[in-house]
């Protein structure tokens, strides 16, 4: 009997075995080698975070929100049921690790914590009290920026806390079913300055006994060095920071970190180590990119929302844009990378809530707020509440979230894909995208069934480097394979975007290209940028149709611009149509006017994150060269002094030229300290960090400035820029202080036409011989290359005028050689005589000159020969 029952346990334990086995065996053939699209939230607060608890989140915690995460209902803290309509697959909850869980145990009668002299301050007396719950909070605020409160961070209290968080998100975890990970937030808040991470753990086995926090150092550079120690104890982590659009420029640095010390590449590569990923949404605001940084993005006025958390109502300070938005740092990190041959900012795209609520809507349909009771009701939400006393609740937006492609739902698979930057964010919607980059896409690849298995295979995804370049020459470019799939449950889409960004010779420039799009819409010939859908938002009942747009877009796009010897990145933006806001419809139902200070629609949208392109060190040969300050100096140049300066441009107007993008303009200087600039296009290449010229120049709005310390000193929104000028023989130079140290700007003599030569003359070429759009991609290269060659032959004071029109005969021969076999018959007998006529006009001006400088050197003689004469005579009449 013994042995029969010993048999049968032996017979269970083995089918156990055996039927486990086959759960591995399929669980690992569910692998996707091709990877899926997994999303989740990596950003939310529960009742332990010490702010979430005083905004009246006292009822859930870490539990509640992953059990929210897989589609369970949980309470609002004000009580009423709260459950997103789509689950998601994964999560990680970031309670602030500064103090976690100190005011809920502060206010929890009888608690260890309550008992302590430190924590009386958090002792609530109402807690429906808002000026009390204020005066608590701006409290805790000020903790963060003082020594840290040792009581608070023992392993008693601190650590324990931590640890029953690690249990929490174990007993959570399912793997290929859903991911919840061991994370926290680091709240770096530093004179209100916002530069917060969310750190999270590859896997939960042996994470630290506490976390690091800002109450250990609100240096990230501290944070880096910690990250560092964890990794080499075996223990991976990354870091995913959020809300630069609050950093005040903090965020991204491009000369002095969080010390005062140069950047310098070991600062980088200990940055691009550790932070991964960037938080391009969430509830307080868009990180993409700013208006007056982007203003030829008509799409960038997305949930603009700036300010200074925890600073005084009553305390002057505004939040900077310089240094806030991911665009521009990313454009920022790849002049870095030319300039000084290191990359910060080599970052993937991610999307979280940031709700203190447990849980977030992330949907416009059904917000609730997301600071607890502040804005837990319509009315209150409605009426602005000023959260912290200066976030008006009406600029909040449901949150994000965070696409990745995995192999599997699984913390290592996620959190692999997290670090090899295959993400992407997305303002709410789970829309879909994939982003590939290479040399050798073809361009009918989705006729294949096994398109994406081939753009893996052939080129990269998003977050990765360009491979390689193929081959040579002007026709070779990289291609990019883009797709998008709308949210089932959520608006049709409209267009795909690819932003592209450059840079040279200190200079960083952008461009949008419409790619993809619904609809029968045309591109615009010039710009080609494509109109508006049509938007079906019934704005009197604050609902929309899904009778524009398409379910899903794809193209395969070869940028018709590449420069193989410039850095550049370029990432996807995917748009729905447009749909109504939160606020407008809770307004509609509540029966009042939607607030004025917000936009009754939106787009929402995803963010790739980037490829990024570097050129070898054979085409950097090829990259125009640039004037530095330093090659000015060599020389000869000198820095004209306050004096020099005020004489030169106060009460002056005269033209400029932008030496990279050959772009002229007419600048006026009046003598009230009023400045502008004007003359320049809707289609302008513009460079970074100069506002918006285009409209200011059009509206004839100024700009104040001073002449200060040999500096010509203006702002774009409050960040200071300045201009030093020096001059070289009869030519003065311009060095804008944020391209550096290249001195881009020279001013030239007022034209005849407005119109660059250059544009002018591929203008006439365009026009007069009737050349096609393919034609004028080949043609308009050779002519911009031969451009720098012309000028500075122009320019040459050494050369003879012989010597000069032999070598304007040998470049107008090079010129011709690569332009005629690209002509039709017809078209290069046109071509001959426009060449001819510019041949001779051009001719006929180096003969001006060269006769102009014979005259002058004869009136030169003259002059000595008269002084002379006159010297001789007046010593005759001086006698001996």
């Amino acid at each position: 009997m013994k042995e029969k029952l010993l048999l049968q346990r032996a017979a269970t334990l083995c089918a156990a075995l055996t039927l486990s086995f086959l759960a591995a065996s399929a669980f690992a053939q569910e692998k996707n080698p091709d990877r899926n699209a997994y999303f989740g939230d990596e950003h939310i607060h529960t009742s332990w975070s010490v702010d979430a608890w005083l905004m009246g989140n006292r009822l859930t915690g870490p539990d509640e929100a992953l059990k929210y995460a897989q589609g369970e209902t949980i309470k609002h803290p004000l009580g009423y049921d709260i459950k997103i309509e789509t689950p998601m697959d994964f999560m990680g909850v970031t309670d602030h690790a500064e103090y976690v869980g100190v005011t809920k145990g502060a206010n929890t009668p009888g608690s260890a914590i309550s008992k302590l002299p430190e924590a009386q301050p958090l002792i609530l007396k109402d807690p429906n009290n808002q000026a009390d719950i204020q005066k608590t909070f701006t409290y805790l605020v000020s903790m963060l920026s003082k020594p840290p409160v040792k009581a608070f961070m023992s392993p008693e209290v601190a650590g324990s806390i931590w640890k029953e968080n690690v249990k929490i998100a174990d007993a959570n975890n399912h793997p290929g079913k859903f991911t919840a990970f061991c994370s926290y937030e680091y709240t770096s808040q530093n004179n209100s300055i916002n530069l917060h991470r969310n750190i999270f753990f590859r896997e939960c086995s042996h994470v630290p006994e506490m976390p690091y926090s800002a109450l250990d150092s609100w240096h990230p550079e501290d944070l880096w060095k910690w990250m560092d120690a964890q990794r080499k104890a075996g223990n991976e982590v990354l870091a995913i920071s959020h809300n630069a659009n609050l950093s005040s420029g903090w965020m991204y640095p491009i000369d002095v970190d969080s010390y005062g010390r140069p950047i310098d590449a070991a600062w980088a590569e200990s940055r691009d180590r550790n932070e991964r990923l960037v938080e391009i949404k969430q509830i307080k605001g868009a990180s993409e990119t700013h208006p007056l940084l982007s203003p030829t993005d008509e799409f960038a006025s997305y949930e603009l929302s700036s300010g200074l958390l925890g600073l005084p109502a009553d305390i002057g300070r505004i939040d900077r844009i310089q240094g806030s938005y991911g665009r521009q740092a990313l454009k920022d990190g790849i002049t870095m990378q030319d300039v000084r041959g290191y990359n910060p900012y080599k970052f993937g795209m991610a999307g979280g809530s940031d709700s203190h609520n447990t849980g977030s809507s992330y949907r416009h349909e059904n917000f609730y707020g997301g600071h607890g009771q502040m804005d837990g009701t319509v009315d209150r939400r409605m009426a602005g509440v000023l959260a912290f006393g200066t976030l008006d609740v009406r600029l909040e937006n449901p949150g994000g979230l965070t696409g990745v492609w995995a192999e599997e739902n699984a913390r290592e698979s996620i959190w692999d894909a997290m670090y090899r930057k295959e993400t992407f964010g997305v303002s709410g919607p789970h829309i879909k995208v994939r982003f590939f980059g290479g040399w050798n896409y073809n361009k009918n690849i989705f006729d294949a069934q096994d398109w994406v298995h081939q753009s893996y295979g052939k080129g990269v995804p998003m977050g990765a480097d360009l491979p390689a370049m193929t081959g040579t020459g002007p026709g070779v470019a990289p291609t990019f394979v883009v797709w998008a799939v709308k949210d089932p449950t959520s608006a049709n889409l409209d267009r795909i975007q690819i932003i592209k960004g450059w840079t040279q010779n200190g200079q960083s420039f952008e461009k949008i290209f419409d790619v993809a799009w619904a609809g029968d819409r045309k591109a615009d010939k010039w710009s080609g940028s494509v109109p508006a859908i049509q938007s079906t938002v019934d704005l009197e009942k604050a609902t929309y149709t899904n009778s524009v747009g398409s379910t899903e877009l794809k193209t395969v796009w070869t940028d018709p611009e590449f420069d193989a010897s410039l850095h550049a990145f370029y990432y996807a933006r995917v748009l729905e149509i447009p749909t109504p806001r939160w606020s407008l419809i809770q307004a509609v139902k509540a029966g009042v006017p939607p607030p004025d200070v917000v936009p009754l629609t939106g787009q929402e949208r995803a963010w790739t994150s980037p490829i990024w392109y570097t050129p070898s060190a054979e085409a950097r040969k090829n990259a125009p060269a640039g004037m530095t300050v330093a090659d000015l100096k060599k020389k000869g140049a000198t820095q004209l002094g306050d004096a020099q300066l005020k004489s030169l441009i106060v009460g002056k107007a005269f033209w400029v030229r932008n030496n990279v993008n050959g772009e002229d303009f007419s600048v006026s200087y009046t003598v009230d300290g009023d400045s502008n600039a004007w003359h320049i296009g809707k289609n302008a290449t513009i460079p970074s960090y100069v506002g918006n010229p285009i409209r200011h120049g059009y509206e004839g709005n100024t700009t104040p400035y001073k002449v200060e310390g040999g500096k010509v000193l203006t702002k774009v929104q409050q960040d200071p820029y300045s201009v030093t000028i020096y001059k070289l023989g009869d030519t003065y130079y311009g060095a804008r202080s944020n391209e550096f140290g290249y001195a881009n700007y020279e001013m030239i003599p007022s034209p005849q036409y407005a119109l660059n030569p250059l544009t002018a003359m591929i203008n006439q070429f365009s026009i007069e011989l009737g050349l096609t759009e393919q034609q004028k991609q080949q043609i308009v290269p050779i002519l911009k290359q031969a451009a720098p060659q012309l000028e500075a032959l122009k320019k040459n004071t050494s050369l003879k005028p012989l010597q000069k029109l032999e070598q304007l005969k040998q470049i107008s021969s090079s010129v011709d050689e690569k332009i005629t076999p690209l002509l039709d018959q017809q078209q290069q007998q046109k071509f001959q005589a426009i060449r001819d006529e510019h041949r001779r006009e051009l001719i006929e001006k180096m003969a001006s000159q060269a006769v102009e400088k014979v005259g002058t050197d004869l009136k030169k003689v003259e002059t000595d020969v008269e002084k002379t004469a006159a010297d001789i005579l007046q010593r005759a009449k001086a006698g001996p």
